[in-house]
């Protein structure tokens, strides 16, 4: 997988809340603005494990987005088969085998500062899992989601532990909706690779 960015553009990260109610329409036009117009096969690792509340954001978005059965996007991550710390260099060597050039979307939870839990940040470039706990595991993606599910600083291990379920799965049910939408704007003639066909948000299809 080429980790590197494949646009000479300066890196950005863009927040909402995503309590917001201009959430869907925003990010998924920003992040729309970022895909390729070259076919590209579409791939969303999501990252994290079950064994931990805060750090199931990602099993539980690879969970959802995968029971709307994407036509463009392949899902990697689940609750059932997380990608975690342990297997995900696994994951990059069979993406690499499975796909050719793949344009993968990493999608991850985060700790961060008091005001900013319950946001969801996108940018262009990789995210570095595990950073929160001291692990060195290889950056992944394109670009990326991620959703700060509660506080850093001391602990960060039993803070993911004692992250409220109940605002994992929220943020995670409005990561499938952008994640829906930007699924709907792709089309091709075969499963893969797809195209962007256009800048227009359409509606969602998504109803967790």
């Amino acid at each position: 997988m080429n980790l590197k960015k494949r646009f000479a553009r300066k890196n950005e990260d863009f927040r909402m809340a995503y309590t917001d109610p201009d959430l869907l329409e925003t990010m998924c036009e920003k992040i729309t603005s970022w895909l390729p117009e070259l076919p590209f096969e579409y791939v969303v690792v999501c990252i994290g494990t079950d064994r931990s509340t805060g750090d199931a954001l990602g099993p539980f978005i690879g969970t959802f987005f995968s029971e709307l059965k994407p036509k463009h996007i392949t899902v990697y991550g689940t609750l059932n088969e997380p990608v975690h710390a342990t297997n995900l260099n696994s994951y990059i060597q069979h993406i690499n085998q499975q796909h050719k050039n793949p344009y993968i979307i990493a999608v991850d939870a985060c700790l961060g500062k008091s005001n900013s839990v319950g946001s969801l940040i996108t940018g262009i470039g990789p995210i570095k899992p595990g950073a929160a706990l001291n692990k060195p595991l290889p950056p992944v993606g394109d670009i990326h989601i991620t959703g700060v599910v509660n506080v850093s600083g001391f602990m960060e291990y039993s803070i993911l532990q004692n992250t409220r379920l109940s605002i994992v799965v929220a943020m995670a049910k409005k990561v499938v909706a952008i994640l829906d939408q930007i699924d709907q704007q792709l089309h091709c003639n075969q499963p893969m690779p797809a195209i962007l066909s256009s800048r227009e948000i359409p509606q969602s299809t998504a109803d967790i």
